[in-house]
């Protein structure tokens, strides 16, 4: 006999025939309740523009047309070493000063932005959906869930800077090995959000009917359970392109990020320690990014969440 996602018989393997119900593509059969909440709520995208969650978009906006417009700002190249300007003091030619190597900080800085939310940009998301997919599948097999269970505890057991440290040692420092390092401390976060919203969405009533109507178990996880998990993904989201961005500050700060020249909030940043002394304004650019990125994500996170505590 074939069993449901929620322990019960699946009634069309049992009686052969699925039974007369009408589900309409992509809906389950809800009760009151629950029709009377999906109305109330507003898109998850509203988040966004109201509350704390206009203030995050703001700040983060700002970086990333910073990132894109960067090049247009100012005239010099990342990499371009200027004449007579070693560690000059913030000017109208040179806004944030310059470098040990008479290198322009401001357009450092902003090529940095750029690589910065390319790394960010691209491994939380892999990250995300390849502890999504390992949520939803394992949670619907007790063995894989075993299994994957005991790989997240591995991977938790490392802080995400020591799991920096090892992969580098493995694969040698890069902006690639940093974007596998985010990914890789990703994945077991959002497995087990993901597997603890399977476990407990599936218990409900109309999670029940659309087993009993016929419909596969892939279809109740991806159509079903997935959509109705969405709101609580969204905030470990947010939560988690700000720690990225800690993570790939801390492994640049470090030297085991991306290599120089290739310039780098967390780059800029280890190289400006050297000089807080004497020219402390070597690492205020760096600084202010990393804090608004951070508070940006945060604050959308936290807008996030507190609708959803709410019901809007």
């Amino acid at each position: 006999m074939s069993h449901s996602l929620t322990g019960f018989p699946n009634a069309s393997a049992s009686t052969g025939t699925p039974l007369d119900v009408d589900l309409a593509p992509g809906l389950l059969p809800e009760g009151p309740d629950d029709r009377e909440i999906r109305g109330s709520r507003s898109p998850l995208w509203r988040s966004l523009f109201r509350g704390s969650g206009l203030v995050g978009s703001v700040l983060v906006g700002v970086v990333v047309l910073l990132a894109i417009v960067g090049p247009f700002l100012t005239a010099f190249g990342p990499d371009q070493q200027i004449d007579g300007a070693y560690l000059l003091s913030p000017n109208a030619q040179h806004w944030l000063g310059t470098d040990e190597v008479n290198r322009d900080l401001l357009t450092r800085v902003l090529y940095g932005i750029r690589i910065d939310l390319l790394i960010i940009f691209t491994a939380v998301p892999a990250g995300a959906a390849i502890g999504i997919l390992a949520g939803l599948v394992t949670a619907s097999s007790p063995v894989s869930d075993v299994v994957a269970q005991r790989v997240f505890d591995v991977i938790l057991a490392f802080p995400a800077l020591i799991l920096g440290i090892t992969l580098t040692a493995i694969l040698g420092p890069g902006a690639l090995t940093v974007g596998i390092v985010i990914a890789v401390a990703e994945i077991p976060i959002f497995g087990r959000l993901t597997r603890t919203s399977v476990l407990r969405i599936r218990e409900m009533p109309y999670v029940e009917a659309a087993r009993v109507s016929g419909a596969s178990t892939s279809r109740v996880l991806l159509r079903h359970v997935l959509p109705n998990s969405v709101e609580s993904l969204a905030v470990q989201f947010a939560l988690s392109l700000s720690l990225a961005v800690f993570i790939e500050g801390a492994l640049s700060y470090l030297g085991v990020g991306v290599i120089a020249p290739t310039p780098s909030l967390g780059s800029i940043l280890a190289t400006g320690n050297g000089y807080l002394e004497t020219n402390p304004w070597f690492s205020l650019g760096p600084l202010l990014i990393v804090s608004v990125l951070v508070l940006g994500f945060y604050l959308i996170a936290q807008s996030i969440s507190h609708d959803r505590r709410v019901g809007r």
